[in-house]
């Protein structure tokens, strides 16, 4: 199954080629010794295998590191599941992909009927790889054009100074705002040094509870879904005995591909920060909250700074590029507490092996000094959170992952009973007093 997919995935065969003393940015490269079977591996659990014993699994294989002399990427097969399932662990490097094209991937590398066609092999033969005095006379020749380059874009910008002005203005005003994320928040656990294990749980919920939500209050489904992180947040700091009185600062990453940029595997991805407010415990209260800083962080051009920012790699020497991304993920962070991402998913079901997937849970990798991240993904009618904490700092997630649970049940009950109370505040039509003609 997978082999047929591979020509729709041409990064699949591909690794990473540093260039010499770090003259240029590393380059895919086709791998001259691919073979399918190391990346794709087996593994069984203790029959009947339940969900805790495949939530140690899963920590377990994303706890090790992948081979950088390889494409980056394997999957696992996971056979002794209770009820006759069987699992897929779908791991690879976030240089490879961001959240929404790995959606895509997931739709790719999956069929969308029980017994498709699958095409033959293809011929695939690698191209010869380059030599490191290649890479670095090109990635010379490269930042020998710099300049022309820079001169085309101030060119383009000439040309269309309506958008250039609007792109420089959304800019400008996003770097104002990032400027509040220099104020660290309160200390807590949510910080510290992290291990290289990790521990993982899930939280389930369902698109249409969110949507009767979104319906009665207002919002969208981000609004809605943060918002129930917050109060799992809530629920944990609180069983770790710390206030609740603050917010839990989150970096939210955002996409900012373009629409002819589907399809492509890459990363293009910005960020925004957004502050959880734990504090607040009533659940519409707390939505509202999330809302309106939603509402005003969209128009505020942190998404687009950020973007004009990791831009700016592409002036810089890729030697103090790395020396300085070293430097700041060994320095202390608590400006940012968590992260959470929400990726949209595939609303159709997805077939592996002739096999209907039943439900796909999202992992995000964590780094720097951030303890636990989430990440939210919903398929086929089902929304997913997958939370990753450090293995010795996070022993308590299933708190969290049961606060987003109970969080996201007050408010569908809530929903529910400002429906009923709408209904009853409807005018009857002329007849019984009930209403009935």
């Amino acid at each position: 199954m997978v082999q047929a997919h591979l020509p729709n995935v041409p990064r699949y065969r591909q690794k990473v080629n540093f260039v010499p003393i770090a003259l240029g940015r590393p380059v895919w490269v086709d791998d001259p010794h691919f073979n399918l079977s190391y990346h794709l591996r087996r593994t069984a659990l203790p029959l009947p295998g339940g969900d805790e014993e495949l939530r140690k699994l899963v920590a377990r294989v994303m706890s090790q590191q992948l081979d950088r002399d390889k494409p980056l990427w394997e999957m696992w097969l996971i056979e002794g599941l209770s009820e006759g399932r069987w699992g897929l662990i779908t791991k690879m490097h976030h240089c490879m992909v961001d959240g929404v094209s790995g959606a895509e991937l997931l739709a790719v590398i999956l069929d969308s009927e029980p017994d498709p066609e699958l095409p033959p092999s293809d011929d695939w033969r690698p191209e010869r790889q380059p030599l490191g005095i290649e890479l670095a006379v090109h990635a010379l020749a490269r930042r020998a054009i710099s300049p022309y380059e820079q001169l085309r874009a101030v060119r383009s910008a000439v040309r269309s100074p309506g958008r250039a002005a609007k792109t420089a203005g959304a800019t400008a005003r996003g770097l104002w705002s990032m400027t509040g994320v220099v104020a660290p928040p309160p200390r807590s656990s949510l910080n510290g040094p992290i291990g290289v294990n990790r521990r993982w749980a899930w939280a389930r919920s369902q698109l249409s509870d969110v949507k009767r939500v979104r319906g009665a209050f207002g919002g969208t489904v981000n609004d809605v879904v943060l918002s129930a992180v917050a109060g799992g947040f809530g629920a944990l700091l609180a069983g770790r005995g710390e206030s609740t009185q603050r917010n839990v600062r989150t970096l939210v990453p955002v996409s900012v591909r373009s629409p002819g940029e589907h399809g492509e595997y890459n990363n293009r991805v910005s960020a925004i920060f957004a502050n959880l407010p734990v504090g607040i415990e009533h659940p519409v209260e707390r939505l509202a909250a999330m809302r309106a800083q939603m509402e005003y962080l969209k128009h505020s051009g942190e998404a687009v700074a950020g973007d004009a920012l990791v831009g700016l790699s592409g002036f810089a020497p890729a030697m103090l590029l790395a020396l300085g991304l070293r430097a700041a993920t060994r320095m202390p962070q608590r400006n940012v507490n968590t992260v959470t991402t929400n990726v949209p998913g595939p609303q159709h079901p997805l077939y592996a092996g002739g096999r209907k997937m039943l439900e796909c849970f999202p992992y995000v990798p964590l780094a720097g000094h951030v303890r636990t991240g989430v990440a939210i993904f919903s398929y086929d009618g089902a929304l997913t959170f997958g939370v990753t904490g450090d293995y010795d700092e996070t022993p308590d997630i299933d708190v969290l992952c049961d606060g987003i649970e109970q969080t996201m049940c007050e408010l569908v009950v809530t929903a529910e009973r400002a429906g009923r109370a709408e209904q009853a505040r409807a005018p009857h039509p002329v007849g019984s007093p009930d209403g009935s003609a």
